[in-house]
């Protein structure tokens, strides 16, 4: 059977990007408008109105800037993750281009919502005079302007980078720098004063993040087609595995986000945005069922058939304008008042400054009983088991073994992280500074002892496949990560431990501490830096993945004690301290079944000098097991070289021996 004649790549210009991405443009701003005119949503204020461009111009602006960007993302994931590199084209260097001039139409789009944000925010139009002077004045303090100035600052980046990367790896950073401000743009959006507060940022973050590898990688799969050739089948059956991880993101997401928003299964049909809702919804649906379509039959086709690429064209051209529409209602929706409304009428000041109501005071039974999940927190813990067993499964498919304890280690501490981040410690962590440092304690130390005995980088380059063709997928990108100069740098067991520990003091005695206590995204960013640094700590002192060289157990175990008297120095100056660590938020947020403040931080510093000890006797016996480990297997090479030679390394020690013996004999009087 003959295979499929070549498919001849054709040459690509900046304006196969500009037609597709105007049509997609185009449909989502027709859907904005219409869902702002069904909704309200641009109706003139009551109030200190800016006028009607700034009310149309400011969610046409979103719309345009998201999707813009989400075309960038996906250009630069295309290049860097997904097509294959082969020596006589030019794919990566015209996406990265391409991705250049989408990140430029961000940049100009994030300019203009800063500016019809910062006109809404003032209720004055922009022609209004002194509204430049205001503006310079004023961007840099209110949070959405300075978003927006975020915003437009990391397009301009892309776009200055994208223009001149060449390689993979530049094309890589972009592509998380584009991925981190999209994201990032979200979770600081305006479900800021949701009374559902983090399971409202939460869903939007992942949602968000289905939407840039889903919309964003089909968007560029339609730019860069023609440039493809024989390589589109694979292109595509990579891009469905991860568009397949993104519906169910959205879909989830989505779902978490309507009910939050609007309530009840009959606002759905009684109100205009549960109506807008469920477009948008059915929208999603059509996109699903093109999508499963393409993986289970244009895929295949595509593989066996690469010149059968014109059916893949007109599927997935349907698929970004439907993907255009719901974002286009999204965009509406962003800015319509939802019948839950964002924020509870008189707030206490726990649930003003935390995002939850007081939790009253604390019963021994509380420290077992007391359950408040964190679906983004937790759904992290199940990803992390999930596609550890499926590693598991598929070398049990396979024939390999994989040791029990290891799968028992590994799940442990995901078990513990769901109790430190959803049970008792998070519920009263966000109020009590001891109970807080207990779920510091468990994330930054027990959580990642149990974890890197585990061995997941082992697991993931036996489970997965290596690709041949030069792209990079997972087992190849950790290969790059574990591999690299900046691995070297920071698996120095000195820099992991300098990281583990100043990063700790610098953390409480800044506003960092504050910030963490306050906002969510803060308090996301402190769990992950726990988990991280105290994770990278241990696995320079335990790990058996691979990785830079290993030091001497005996200069690991001066490390670990070096360190943790370190530690236990935080813990007295705690306990010491004359002022208040985060003074005005405890003291704003103290209730009359509380300790005084500086009572409390007095326990937290026992607890960090405390309950550190248990988990440094772990690394300790830990350390030296592996030392035993190390002798061990030593000895028994040094036994099967003398098996092999017939002893004969001892043979010529004892022989040089005897000649030493002689020489002596021969120099005395």
């Amino acid at each position: 059977m003959s295979s499929a004649p070549p498919v001849p790549e054709r040459a690509l210009h900046r304006p196969a990007l500009l037609r597709p991405l105007a049509v997609a443009v185009a449909v989502g701003v027709v859907a904005t408008v219409l869902g702002a005119a069904y909704t309200g949503a641009s109706a003139p204020l009551a109030i200190g109105d800016p006028g009607g461009f700034v009310r149309w111009g400011l969610p046409v602006a979103d719309i345009v800037s998201e999707l813009a960007s989400v075309t960038a993302f996906g250009l630069l994931l295309l290049s860097g993750f997904l097509v294959p590199e082969r020596r006589d084209t030019t794919r990566r260097a015209d996406a990265n281009r391409l991705a250049a001039v989408a990140a430029g139409v961000w940049a100009v789009a994030a300019v203009l919502r800063m500016l019809f944000d910062f006109a809404e925010i003032a209720g004055i139009p922009l022609t209004a005079p002194g509204f430049t002077s205001q503006l310079l004045r004023f961007v840099t303090e209110l949070e959405v302007t300075r978003l927006d100035l975020i915003s437009a600052l990391a397009a301009v980046v892309v776009a200055t980078g994208a223009a001149l990367a060449t390689r993979r790896a530049p094309t890589v950073w972009l592509a998380t720098l584009t991925l981190v401000a999209i994201v990032m743009f979200a979770l600081t959006g305006h479900v800021g004063g949701s009374a559902s507060h983090e399971d409202a940022v939460n869903s939007l973050g992942v949602h968000i993040l289905g939407v840039a590898v889903w919309v964003g990688g089909l968007v560029a799969l339609v730019v860069l087609r023609p440039r493809l050739g024989r390589d589109l089948g694979v292109t595509v059956r990579r891009y469905s595995v991860l568009a397949g991880w993104a519906f169910g993101f959205v879909l989830l997401s989505g779902l978490q986000q309507a009910w939050i928003r609007v309530g009840s299964f009959g606002a759905f049909g009684s109100t205009t945005y549960g109506r807008l809702v469920v477009v948008k919804a059915l929208a999603l649906v059509a996109l699903g069922v093109a999508g499963y379509y393409q993986r289970r039959n244009l895929t295949g086709r595509l593989t066996k058939d690469p010149s059968d690429g014109r059916a893949f064209a007109r599927l997935a051209g349907a698929e970004v304008l439907l993907m255009a529409l719901a974002m286009g209602l999204a965009a509406a929706l962003s800015r319509s008042a939802p019948p839950v409304p964002d924020a509870l009428p008189n707030p206490s000041r726990i649930l003003a400054l935390t995002g939850f109501p007081d939790p009253g005071p604390m019963a021994s039974a509380d420290w077992f009983t007391a359950w408040r999940p964190d679906w983004l927190l937790l759904a992290v813990a199940v990803l992390g088991v999930g596609l550890y067993a499926a590693g598991v499964l598929r070398l049990h498919r396979r024939g390999d073994r994989w040791p029990w304890g290891r799968t028992a280690s590994w799940v442990a501490g995901w078990l513990v992280w769901i109790y430190a981040t959803c049970g008792a410690p998070d519920i009263w962590g966000r109020v009590l500074f001891s109970v807080h440092m207990v779920m510091h304690m468990a994330v930054a130390m027990l959580v990642p002892v149990l974890l890197v005995p585990g061995a997941p980088v082992t697991l993931i380059l036996r489970a997965l496949p290596a690709r041949p063709d030069r792209t990079w997928g997972v087992r190849e990108l950790v290969l790059q990560v574990v591999h690299s100069r900046a691995m070297r740098v920071i698996a120095n067991p000195v820099v992991a431990a300098a990281l583990f520990f100043f990063s700790l003091a610098a953390f409480y005695w800044t506003p960092l501490f504050n910030l963490a206590l306050t906002t969510h995204l803060g308090h996301l960013l402190m769990m992950g830096h726990f988990l991280v640094t105290g994770y990278l700590f241990v696995w320079v002192l335990i790990g058996i993945d691979p990785g830079p060289p290993k030091w001497s157990p005996l200069m690991l175990l001066v490390i670990l004690f070096a360190t943790i008297s370190f530690h236990a120095f935080f813990g007295v100056s705690l306990t010491s301290a004359t002022f208040l660590l985060a003074g005005d938020f405890f003291t704003t947020i103290h209730q009359a079944w509380m300790p005084t403040p500086m009572a409390d931080q007095v326990t937290a510093g026992e607890i960090a000098w405390g309950i550190g000890e248990v988990p440094t006797l772990a690394l300790a016996v830990l350390v030296a097991r592996s030392w035993v480990r190390r002798d061990l297997k030593e000895t028994k090479r040094i036994d099967r070289q003398m098996d092999r030679d017939g002893e004969a390394e001892l043979s010529a020690y004892n022989d040089y021996l005897a000649r030493a013996r002689e020489a002596l004999k021969e120099t005395r009087p």
